[in-house]
This record gives structure tokens, sequence and C-alpha cells, in this order.
């Protein structure tokens, strides 16, 4: 029985089960590549840019372009989560606690989907035939905290239009296809600073706001997604991670699953359990990057 599940007995002032704050599920896998995978291992394969050559006489032998041809993996992990409800605690109480659980546990899970693609978009990825070859994070694909209109300052500064600008530049350079979706995430001290920033139009105001109330919107040629579980680096800068959505992959073995069953071994008490078995990878260093935001920083430096 959970330790905390006498709080909800029919002494309490309350009898309605409510969730408190918590980011309700995944918020990123809809911005990422997802594929159905089997096996505890999964292999992508991946071809590289070619040239065409100029043909300079008439009956020339064919040429042989040697395409580039790489392998990237995806592990997957397996995931559970379980709380057990004793029967004698259903009868004092005044609700059924065993759907309330089965939803913390679905959003549980949702929660380590997306903390596995944060971690593995500047982690390292495995590539060669086995999967064997580590391949770090891009550091060419960072944005400066520094970064500010008209160009880097001496302060170390918040999210502003100027790095999102630079982040779709970085992006733009690779020769990401422009018609590729592209995301960004971004929590709600960086969110201020991109309000803060000056060069906010009153148009591009209105398409940032929606950021406050927790909505994904566009901006700078970003999907925006607020979350407040994105990472910080060595410097305790914010990471505000930025791909095109080939970039990441998001394995699944098998999909979020939820019982609710008795345990015979617990007296009958009523288990809700939930499990799940996936992966992230970066597919492509050239898709992936970050921004490097001052958590006490505006736009164009720090606030104090």
């Amino acid at each position: 029985m959970s330790t905390q599940i006498t709080t909800a007995f029919v002494e309490q002032y309350k009898a309605n089960v409510y969730h408190l704050t918590q980011q309700k599920g995944s918020k990123l896998r809809r911005a990422v590549r997802t594929e159905q995978v089997t096996g505890k291992n999964a292999y992508f394969e991946q071809l590289g840019s070619t040239t065409a050559r100029v043909r300079t006489s008439r009956h020339s032998d064919t040429p042989r372009m040697d395409t580039p041809h790489s392998r990237r993996r995806v592990s997957l992990s397996d995931y559970d989560w379980a709380d057990i409800v004793d029967s004698e605690d259903q009868v004092r109480m005044l609700i059924d606690p065993t759907s309330p659980y089965a939803e913390a546990a679905s959003m549980a899970m949702g929660r380590a989907i997306d903390d596995a693609i944060i971690t593995a978009a500047d982690g390292t990825a495995y590539t060669g035939v086995a999967g064997g070859t580590s391949t770090a994070f891009d550091t060419n694909m960072v944005v400066d905290v520094q970064v500010r209109w008209p160009g880097v300052t001496a302060d170390d500064c918040g999210l502003n239009v100027a790095k999102i600008l630079e982040a779709a530049k970085l992006l733009g350079a690779q020769n990401v296809d422009p018609d590729e979706e592209k995301w960004m995430i971004l929590n709600a001290r960086q969110i201020k600073s991109l309000l803060m920033d000056t060069r906010v139009s009153s148009h591009d105001y209105n398409a940032i706001k929606p950021l406050v109330s927790g909505q994904v919107t566009q901006f700078g040629g970003f999907n925006m997604i607020p979350t407040e579980r994105i990472g910080t680096d060595s410097n305790s800068d914010d990471k505000v991670l930025f791909w095109a959505k080939g970039g990441m992959l998001l394995g699944i073995g098998k999909d979020i699953a939820t019982k609710i069953s008795e345990r015979p071994d617990k007296n009958y008490a009523t288990q809700v359990f939930a499990s799940m078995s996936i992966g992230a990878t970066r597919m492509e260093e050239a898709r992936v990057g970050y921004i490097e935001c001052d958590p006490d920083g505006g736009p164009e430096g720090n606030l104090d």
C-alpha cells in the first residue's frame, strides 16, 4: 500500500482525488521521428551526400561514386511503475483511487520519454556496423551564452531573438531541409527572457505569449515547446535544445501499457501497474543543437 494513501480517508475534508502540479505525460514525443523496433537494439541505415561528375569525353567509363554509408544504433530500456491499494482502504475512502493511480503512472511514463529524448539530444550516439563506435555531440551546434543583437556581448544573456536566429542559421548552414519541422524546448525563465526582448514586436509577442500558459507556438522558424525538464551545462546555463525532426529518434519496443489487477500475494489488494520499453538517440549531429542561456539573465544581459 502506498504510505500516502491514508490522507484520502473519509475523515478528510475533501473526497475528490486530484493530481498535484506536474508535467502530464510526454510533450516531446510528437517532435521526434518515432519508429517501432524489435529486440534490445535497433539499427538505422544512413546515406551521406555525393557529388555528380561532369562527363568530359564520349564513351568514358561509368563513374563509381562510393556513396557514404553508415548506421546508427538505438538501445531500448525497460521502464515500470506500480502501486498497491488495499481492499480495506477502498472501503474507508469515498473514491476509488485506482483510476487516478493509472493516470499518474501514464504521466510518469510520458515524462520518462521526454527525459530519454533530452538526454540523447546532446549525449553520446552510437554508430558503426555493430553500433559500437561512440559519436559525440557536435559543439559547433552550440549558440554561445553571450550572443545578443547586434553581436556577441561581454555579458551572459538569457534567451533572445538573436540567439533563436543564430540557431536557425546553424541548421540552415548544414543544409537542413527548410520544409523539415524544427523544434525548440525552453523553460519558464527563458520564456520570460524572450518576452522581455525589445526586438519582439507586438505581433511576435502575441505569437510567443501562449508559451506562458503552456501551449506550443511557432516563432523564428521553430515550433516551441514549454517544459521544465531541460538540463544545464557545466557552467549552470540552461540548455535550450533545438533540432530538426529527423535529427532525433524515439524507438518503441513496447508502448505505455497499464494494468489493474488483484494481487493474491498481497491479500488480494489491487495493484496498478504500468510498463514500457523505449530508447532515444540523436540521428545526425548536423540536425541537433542547443542555446546556452543564463538562468538569471535577460535578453541583453544579467538582470541584477
